[in-house]
């Protein structure tokens, strides 16, 4: 396997896990919002509508395929653009920073309403800021240390 193989499958799969093992935390364990298996259910709803809430442990499954390909393609992204955004170089804590707020906006402001146009409205409020910072941590920060210390090998 090639180094940027490595890189973008071991940032993906790190960044992937934080994310969910994140958003399973806060909202079904701290918040007590909704459970592990509904989560990845949403995620399916994506592709699969309504059908992912009845399809059982298939739909909590493709959830979770569905969440890694999303890691990945954010991995595949930010490796790709690393070497030529001169930025990304300078300081990898702000980088991931920024790239987490990037995810956030790509995913809540297009993806998901393209995917579920009947989206309620976003409210600047501690929801919004619990989930801009699960992005910055789990999803901007890894990704940008790790395709950081690829490049630097």
């Amino acid at each position: 396997m090639t180094s940027k193989s490595k890189t973008i499958l071991y940032s993906g799969l790190l960044a992937g896990t934080l994310d969910i093992l994140a958003a399973i935390f806060v909202y079904s364990v701290i918040l007590h919002q909704t459970t592990a298996e509904k989560i990845l259910q949403s995620i399916a709803s994506g592709i699969f509508k309504q059908h992912a809430y009845t399809g059982g442990t298939q739909m909590v499954f493709y959830g979770l395929l569905l969440h890694y390909f999303i890691a990945f393609a954010f991995a595949y992204f930010y490796y790709k653009i690393y070497p030529h955004v001169p930025i990304l170089k300078k300081n990898i804590v702000v980088s991931g920073i920024v790239y987490g707020i990037f995810v956030w906006i790509v995913m809540n402001l297009i993806v998901l309403p393209i995917v579920f146009p009947k989206l309620p409205s976003k409210e600047f409020d501690l929801p919004l800021i619990i989930s801009v910072l699960i992005l910055i941590v789990c999803i901007g920060l890894p990704i940008a240390f790790v395709t950081k210390k690829s490049y630097e090998l």
